[in-house]
């Protein structure tokens, strides 16, 4: 309903943009300020990377709400479902047993760049924990609805049960039935429900709800990025096009290398229990670019390891997402955790 930007106009300013940002690029009269500007460029670089992700989950709500549901891309997720392991996502939830001990946690600046809300680096103290290996499935959510989730208030924090009745939440975003089936609304339109996806575009009441109904917990960020200190930065990210988080490719049979976690990054963020606060020590910087993360850290939950619209060169171990507990449209799923009995 609002005039925009035609897009002979857009492209006009991107080319004005470019031109100054080039020149400001080759003006080397002073090596102090061409530092600052080069840090700024790069951290103005990383925030275009949120805007990608973003832009696309932003293209899905909006595709969403359109009775037609229209396609965004078409054509690979069925060549990619072809190949994914159904009985791996069939097995139990096994989990991964870490230590007590004493843990260091965040970034210590030694990378190529890193936000400031991932520092600094700090030590704490972690009991011992369990992760589960892999991320909750549609199917195992499916569970949970027809044993009347969502209609159990004892599952539910408080003001998580305020918005499912407030807002009629009976599933996750997107789904819908038909016939009998759950169908979801992804950017290649409305499609059968992947059973053994991981499940998605859930709040961190609802993914909070599901563990409670499992007898299990989230994990804590601090735990969290420990049990994926050791793991590749390798997943499904923007770059593959699928715009879906998948089912595990495959999980080994042998009891000695089982379980494996999998999926700690890309598919789907990941929520944790952890409120988005300062790490001990945290200062925002001076001026305006100390209000990029710093005035956020109040009524927020954080999430890790990124999902199938993030850029595979934007993740990091120390990555902290963070969304308010309600937020339903951004690609988050389930990872359940455990202490010991």
């Amino acid at each position: 309903m609002l005039t925009r930007p035609s897009l002979q106009e857009i492209l006009k300013w991107r080319e004005h943009v470019d031109q100054r940002i080039t020149e400001l690029f080759f003006d080397r009269s002073s090596e102090e300020v061409f530092q600052r500007f080069a840090s700024l460029v790069l951290l103005g670089i990383n925030h275009e990377q949120q805007h990608q992700e973003l832009l696309l989950t932003d293209i899905q709500h909006l595709f969403s709400l359109n009775p037609l549901y229209p396609t965004f891309v078409d054509g690979l997720l069925r060549i990619v479902r072809k190949q994914m392991d159904h009985d791996a996502c069939s097995r139990d939830m096994k989990f991964s047993w870490f230590a007590s001990s004493i843990y260091s946690i965040g970034s210590n600046g030694d990378i190529h760049f890193s936000f400031d809300n991932e520092g600094p680096e700090h030590t704490v103290y972690l009991d011992e924990f369990a992760i589960g290996c892999r991320l909750v499935t549609n199917r195992e959510f499916m569970e949970f609805i027809e044993d009347g989730g969502y209609r159990d208030p004892l599952l539910w924090l408080s003001d998580g049960w305020a918005y499912v009745g407030r807002e009629g939440w009976e599933a996750p975003l997107y789904w819908t039935p038909r016939d009998s089936e759950w169908y979801s609304f992804t950017l290649r339109g409305l499609l059968p429900l992947n059973s053994d996806a991981p499940v998605c575009y859930v709040s961190y009441y609802e993914a909070d709800a599901y563990a409670k109904w499992c007898g299990l917990r989230l994990p804590r960020e601090e735990e969290w990025e420990v049990a994926a200190r050791e793991l590749p930065l390798s997943g499904t990210f923007l770059e593959s096009t699928v715009f879906e988080p998948l089912p595990i490719v495959s999980l080994s049979p042998s009891p000695r290398e089982w379980p494996i976690l999998q999926q700690m990054f890309g598919d789907a963020w990941e929520w944790t229990m952890s409120p988005y606060v300062p790490y001990p020590g945290f200062r925002p910087v001076k001026g305006p670019l100390g209000e990029y993360n710093g005035k956020f850290m109040c009524n927020q939950q954080v999430l890790r390891g990124g999902s199938c619209f993030t850029p595979a060169s934007h993740i990091r171990l120390t990555y902290r997402n963070f969304f308010s507990p309600s937020a339903r449209w951004q690609c988050a799923g389930i990872r359940l955790a455990k202490d010991p009995d």
